[in-house]
């Protein structure tokens, strides 16, 4: 079994803050493995009747557990999961609890209502930067086209028809059992055009008409994808409205394997990749910085920051996705530095070991790897 140390350390420091954790991500992003891979703990697959059966009376099943660590897998399964978690909770403080499930069942109003304040969420994003190793292929071009979900990433080979499974299951199993969405084709031509678009600017009415359905009801589609983490809508970062984008959301699919496979790239070509090693990068902040909203800058004259990260106590950090760091054009850290004088500036390349720096008259921009550049901002000191 394979020990991926980072999301181990994230599931442990979660139990240690409540003792009940909540393990969000999407199918087959490798929870239900991890979960077992923890040290002294008692699994429960809610999918077997015989295992809901043990949970029907909650305190008879948790008086048994007292003291112990238990991951409760496909906890949707149960007739009323929030009830279990949060006598749990309330009652029982020494049993810790891992629940993972349908992202619908976390999305709804009981689940929210009942486990207000009792519970940790840890969002497992696909495979990090640096798990390619662990799984046996370091190779970042690897990474880009197979996707960072651990079944899809191990093949050798593209497999259009493992892809189009995942999302029919994803309809099947998620969509359907709690968002009224009457129309299938016209949902799944919104997930085929947001990972064929993915990172580009969100235009609704453009939507509607490529899907035959209402302005609003392409936001209500959106809305979902952002609830079950099949899409991530960045909001544009913004003080002066007369001359920036105020209102225009970027969307990100949320793997870069489906973004190939809905753009039918069966080879990486040189330009493809500065916008797959920026999904890469968004994937590393949302995965490994916490307590940061993340945020791009652009003004009416096109000039664009990638990334903008808003952490308490620190200016705004403004970061570039470049391949190589022989592409960057300053202009545009220069044009936001205009507007937003104090900051770090990054730029996060795949070519670069050994962090240097570059200046631009006044600015300092600091030529980094994605690795370093997590270190430095979970390190950041408070102004």
């Amino acid at each position: 079994m394979i020990l991926r140390s980072y999301w181990i350390d994230r599931l442990e420091d979660a139990w240690a803050e409540k003792s009940v954790v909540w393990l969000a991500g999407v199918r087959r992003s490798g929870k239900t493995t991890l979960c077992k891979s923890l040290s002294d703990v008692e699994y429960f697959d809610c999918e077997y009747p015989d295992v809901r059966t043990l949970m029907n009376n909650p305190r008879v099943f948790l008086d048994q557990y007292e003291g112990k660590r238990l991951i409760i897998d496909e906890i949707h399964n149960l007739e009323n999961p929030s009830q279990l978690l949060k006598i749990a909770a309330d009652y029982y403080p020494s049993i810790k609890i891992i629940a993972t499930g349908s992202s619908t069942f976390a999305a709804t109003q009981k689940f929210k209502d009942a486990l207000t304040d009792r519970y940790v969420l840890v969002h497992m994003t696909p495979m990090l930067f640096s798990e390619g190793a662990l799984f046996g292929n370091p190779n970042i071009e690897h990474r880009m086209l197979f996707g960072g979900l651990p079944p899809f990433f191990m093949k050798k080979r593209i497999d259009n028809v493992n892809f189009q499974s995942w999302i029919d299951s994803f309809w099947a199993k998620d969509i359907q059992k709690l968002f009224r969405v009457e129309k299938h084709p016209s949902f799944l031509k919104f997930i085929e055009l947001i990972l064929a678009q993915s990172g580009g600017m969100f235009e609704a009415t453009r939507f509607a008409h490529e899907c035959e359905v209402a302005r609003s009801t392409i936001t209500k589609y959106l809305s979902i994808l952002n609830t079950t983490y099949i899409a991530h809508t960045i909001k544009p970062y913004s003080k002066n409205g007369t001359v920036e984008i105020i209102s225009a959301p970027k969307v990100y699919g949320f793997d870069t394997g489906f973004i190939c496979h809905a753009r039918s790239w069966y080879s990486i070509r040189p330009h493809d990749l500065g916008v797959l090693w920026e999904h890469l990068v968004l994937n590393e902040l949302r995965g490994r910085v916490s307590g940061t909203k993340i945020r791009y800058w652009r003004d009416k004259k096109d000039h664009e920051i990638d990334f903008v990260l808003l952490k308490s106590y620190v200016d705004p950090i403004a970061i570039e996705c470049k391949w190589t760091y022989r592409k960057l054009n300053p202009k545009n850290i220069k044009r936001f530095r205009s507007r937003y004088p104090v900051g770090k500036n990054y730029v996060v390349c795949a070519d670069v070991d050994r962090t240097f720096e570059e200046h631009y008259g006044d600015i300092v921009v600091k030529f980094i790897s994605l690795e370093n550049l997590i270190k430095e901002i979970l390190t950041l000191p408070k102004r």
